[in-house]
């Protein structure tokens, strides 16, 4: 494993924190499992949380890059990206991952929100490599099939029509949309029609290139994992990231680097 920069806090420290800790900590605080975290040179991040007799595991790959870093142009990138990760890659079919995961018994799934894209897995315990393994084929080598983007835009279409009849979902679109107006926090996770309609396979490409950041990225995992382990894998499958843009990508129509500067304001 490539030398890195450990931080590690657990509860066998908080133990010997104070010699009152008793009267310091709850006891369920005191009994909770060791979370172990290693950063890497290249800013890259593993954490992870073994819990002792456990027989699966959920590793996952957190990534800021939410809406919020999206411009009006490709905002709904990163949730478009999220329904083509499982659309084929170019080692696997879409059926070929499908089976893949139904055969070993686990749970691929992935979310969007303003400030993450996640993708992550549930599996047994000898699974963890594979899992790992899938994860990044997922994520950075997804075929973006043009056929498939064509096939997906109504998928979208259809989700966005479902989330406006969800009162609790429309209020906070309306309520970020007035309270952050003009910057990527106003900008709703699925994006507009239009974009939805127009975002073609270089789009979602150049949103992997400059958001998909080793700095950016946590390797997590929880369960039946063991932390060495855990960061060979993500230094064999993640190591090759790129850490930082370049200054004509910084100033690019795909990156959102506003604050998300609150404003006063209603919607009615």
């Amino acid at each position: 494993m490539m030398k890195s920069i450990v931080q590690r806090a657990s509860s066998a420290a908080l133990r010997s924190a104070s010699p009152n800790n008793s009267k310091n900590f709850p006891s369920y605080l005191l009994a909770a499992p060791s979370t172990e975290i290693t950063k890497f040179p290249s800013g890259l991040r593993v954490a992870s949380e073994t819990i002792l007799g456990s027989n699966t595991a959920t590793v996952g790959v957190w990534i800021d890059a939410g809406s919020r870093y999206e411009t009006r142009h490709n905002n709904g990138a990163a949730h478009f990206l999220e329904h083509m990760a499982f659309k084929g890659t170019s080692k696997r079919t879409q059926y070929q991952l499908e089976i893949e995961i139904e055969n070993m018994g686990g749970h691929l799934n992935a979310y969007t929100s303003r400030e993450q894209t996640v993708y992550f897995a549930k599996v047994f315990e000898k699974d963890v490599p594979r899992a790992m393994d899938i994860l990044a084929d997922i994520l950075l080598h997804s075929r973006l099939d043009p056929r498939a983007i064509s096939r997906e835009r109504d998928v979208i279409l259809r989700e966005m029509k479902e989330v406006n009849k969800q009162n609790e979902e429309l209020v906070l679109d309306h309520l970020h949309g007035t309270a952050f107006q003009g910057s990527g926090l106003g900008r709703t996770i699925l994006g507009p029609e239009s974009n939805i309609r127009t975002l073609t396979r270089d789009d979602l490409h150049e949103y992997i290139q400059t958001h998909y950041l080793a700095p950016q990225m946590v390797i997590a995992g929880a369960g039946a994992v063991d932390h060495g382990e855990l960061c060979d894998l993500a230094h064999h499958y993640f190591g090759g990231l790129r850490t930082e843009l370049n200054e004509e990508e910084r100033e690019s129509d795909a990156v959102c680097l506003d604050e998300g500067k609150f404003v006063g304001s209603d919607v009615r």
